[in-house]
């Protein structure tokens, strides 16, 4: 069971779950997501910590009457989430856009910081090639709407052996967001364009670095992430072998038991430093 909450952040009403007891873990969705992406790690890992999952202004159950977003923003959105629930320290685990907003916070707030997770995710800012396919975005959006530009782009975040072998799948994740918001898509990647280089972090943070790699992944491939995994002092590297960028849907017992691993060393690390 899991507690809903909702918190005023200036113009943003931030909707979060929490559940569980012990050191505390949150888990921040990727674009186009909400809290629900993480609901299947949720479940699992609160018998182990205290889990929190937000939802992100513009998706899921939170709002905002702007839409004048950045990754800090949103790491001020969830510093203040773990003030209001009294919590000194915790786990920040990212998945895709997810983890940018986790580096963000990890530069902000490092002493509030007790691991840094980047599931499917990266230090580095987008390449011109990444902008400019962001932008394209953006136009297919207004042009076409939100529901439109979904339904094409959200397959291609899974590998092909689970489009194959589980298209249900693809098609409920397809259709749980074919009502977000065109706005709050633009503004995602708006934020995401705008976004800084922080692999600098990487090699100075002093806390774990959990990697979580799909090996066919498109969007963030492998090759992208491997050589960040020899920055940080402190690296736990999990490559999924039957996922692409979905690999908390793809493998979840398999993402669900890495996960458990990493916060469960996180507390180690810490007690022995």
């Amino acid at each position: 069971m899991f507690i809903e909450k909702t918190i005023q952040i200036a113009d943003q009403q931030w909707y979060y779950r929490k559940a569980g007891k012990g050191t505390a873990v949150v888990l921040v969705h990727g674009f186009a997501e909400d809290s629900q992406g993480w609901g299947l790690q949720q479940e699992f890992l609160q018998q182990h910590f205290t889990v929190i999952v937000p939802d992100l202004p513009g998706s899921g159950h939170s709002t905002a009457t702007s839409t004048e977003w950045s990754m800090e923003m949103f790491a001020d959105g969830i510093h203040a989430i773990l003030e209001e629930e009294q919590i000194q320290t915790a786990i920040i685990i990212g998945h895709s856009m997810g983890g940018y907003i986790s580096l963000a916070f990890a530069e902000k707030y490092p002493q509030q910081l007790l691991g840094l997770g980047l599931f499917h995710s990266t230090a580095m800012a987008d390449s011109e090639e990444r902008k400019n396919i962001r932008r394209r975005g953006i136009e297919f959006i207004q042009e076409h709407g939100a529901p439109k530009f979904l339904e094409q782009a959200t397959p291609n975040l899974f590998a092909e052996e689970t489009r194959q072998q589980n298209p249900q799948l693809v098609q409920q994740i397809t259709d749980r967001y074919a009502g977000f918001s065109a706005q709050s898509l633009i503004s995602y990647y708006e934020a995401m364009i705008r976004r800084p280089d922080r692999t600098a972090l990487l090699q100075n943070i002093s806390r774990p670095v959990l990697f979580v790699i799909g090996q066919y992944d498109a969007t963030i491939p492998p090759d992208a992430v491997l050589p960040q995994t020899y920055l940080p002092s402190f690296s736990f590297v999990e490559i999924l072998n039957h996922s692409g960028h979905m690999g908390m849907l793809e493998e979840t017992a398999r993402a669900n038991q890495l996960l458990y691993r990493y916060c469960d060393a996180c507390q180690t690390v810490v007690t022995d430093h």
